[in-house]
């Protein structure tokens, strides 16, 4: 095949045929993947046909067929249909390097109003004066005590989770729990549906677990339930995670209809569905969970380091009698105790009613600056007034990472929908803006400032370049 037939193709890929060594496809997607984590093959670059790289590498087009797919359960690529093979949005986006010397506005990470990790020391202090406070530092199994989880039961009733405390167990927060259920149900090769735009982490725990992430469409109600059908019609697909409440980064609540529609197709499909709450607690209108639904097919992972307090690495997940045998085995061999202290902290908040009132105080506290960030984007503004972070789109020919940058220069850390990202998002861009994270009003408000400034600037730019086009 002529050479230059990959001329059509933005970086005309051309790995060099001399630095194959056996196993070939081994060898070839670790070239793909240095390409790509260099930078030399940027984000959705069109990646040659695998046909005609097979041709030009004098290989069996099985070969090429198995480099990519180790690429694409790492996330490094993605397919579509008709189209071809890309590189993914995320792939090598580097974190944004701030000099420690350098004030800058937070409104990247979520800081969960530190303000109130006050009233958590005050429970720890209690705790830690009791007369049997040695006892919390002792040997404690990941399921936690029936104290706790008939505690935790209570809790998640104020969610319409209705469950037996057995049913409960106690991971050391959201990430944890996350894992627990990706290695005691999933193995890598297998398929999971996410949105389009979803949890980082979750992205970046899959990839590490060689877990491949297939994206379904959303609008404004949440997942599309018939590109879930379709999308679990084309593939062998597994299981499925979703955040119906307040979702991370978008700030969509699902409907109560598409809850019902969503969880049909799962029923129907038999996939496993984790659902991750973390965020149902400021949500106006409490939903039903999906697991309300389809318990028996609900991992039902509820954190609680957003609603009480970063640093208490507590979550109570809820497992059905099919799936508890594998998690619990998962949760004692790679947790092996939860931290106790933390158990008998997030208990004791829960106990005194100190919990409500901090998520009372947090739900008002957003109120106020969903307010404040109303005034500067009315038009881009999330229906949920008790919001931690909102979903900014960015004008059409936007960069979002360059955008990212841009702030950076300025002081001010936001974090670009690239990062977020699974399949294809070529055609758009945002960043998501944690209100929370600020210390003041004031701070927010200069940060919200200088992101109206330079979104500004930008499409003053993007005008001139088509005025002198």
């Amino acid at each position: 095949m002529p050479v230059n037939s990959f001329e059509n193709y933005p970086m005309n890929w051309k790995p060099d045929k001399e630095l194959l060594k056996f196993p070939v496809y081994i060898s070839l997607a670790e070239l793909l993947e240095q390409d790509i984590m260099s930078g030399r093959l940027p984000a959705n670059t069109q990646l040659p046909p695998q046909r005609e790289l097979a041709d030009f590498l004098d290989v069996n087009l099985s070969t090429i067929t198995r480099a990519f797919k180790r690429c694409e359960t790492k996330g490094l690529i993605y397919a579509i249909i008709g189209k071809g093979t890309f590189v993914s949005p995320n792939a090598a986006l580097p974190v944004l390097d701030i000099p420690e010397n350098h004030p800058y506005i937070e409104l990247g990470p979520i800081r969960p109003y530190y303000q109130f990790n006050a009233d958590v020391a005050d429970a720890a202090r209690r705790i830690l004066q009791g007369t049997y406070s040695d006892k919390l530092f002792e040997f404690e199994l990941t399921s936690g005590n029936n104290r706790h989880r008939k505690i935790a039961a209570t809790w998640l009733a104020e969610f319409q989770i209705t469950t037996s405390d057995d049913h409960i167990i106690l991971a050391s927060g959201t990430q944890n729990a996350l894992a627990i259920a990706l290695l005691s149900l999933f193995k890598a090769g297998d398929k999971i549906i996410t949105d389009v735009y979803t949890y980082s982490n979750f992205i970046s725990l899959a990839n590490q677990l060689g877990i491949q992430l297939i994206s379904a469409a959303a609008d404004h109600e949440g997942m599309l339930p018939e590109d879930l059908e379709k999308q679990c019609k084309l593939m062998d697909i597994k299981g499925i995670y979703l955040m119906p409440s307040y979702h991370n980064p978008t700030s969509i609540t699902m409907s109560s209809r598409r809850r019902q529609e969503i969880s049909r197709v799962i029923k129907e499909q038999d996939i496993t569905l984790i659902e991750d709450d973390t965020y149902g607690f400021m949500t106006k209108d409490k939903l039903p969970p999906l697991a309300t639904l389809i318990p028996e097919n609900t991992i039902y992972v509820h954190g609680l380091s957003k609603s009480l307090s970063a640093g208490l690495r507590i979550a109570y997940v809820v497992v059905p009698d099919k799936y508890q045998k594998l998690f619990y085995a998962t949760a004692n061999n790679i947790t092996l105790k939860i931290p106790l202290l933390n158990a008998e902290i997030a208990s004791e908040l829960i106990a005194s009613g100190t919990a409500k009132e901090i998520i009372k105080k947090k739900c008002m506290l957003s109120e106020e600056r969903n307010r404040l960030y109303a005034k500067y984007f009315p038009e881009y503004i999330s229906e949920n007034p008790y919001g931690f972070f909102q979903w900014l789109p960015l004008p059409d020919g936007t960069d979002g990472y360059h955008f990212e940058v841009q702030a950076g220069k300025l002081g001010v850390k936001v974090l670009c929908s690239d990062r977020f990202a699974v399949g294809d998002t070529s055609n758009f861009s945002a960043i998501r803006i944690a209100t929370c994270s600020p210390w003041t009003m004031g701070e927010l408000e200069t940060g919200l400032k200088i992101i109206r400034q330079i979104i500004e600037d930008n499409q003053m730019l993007i005008w001139r370049e088509d005025f002198i086009i």
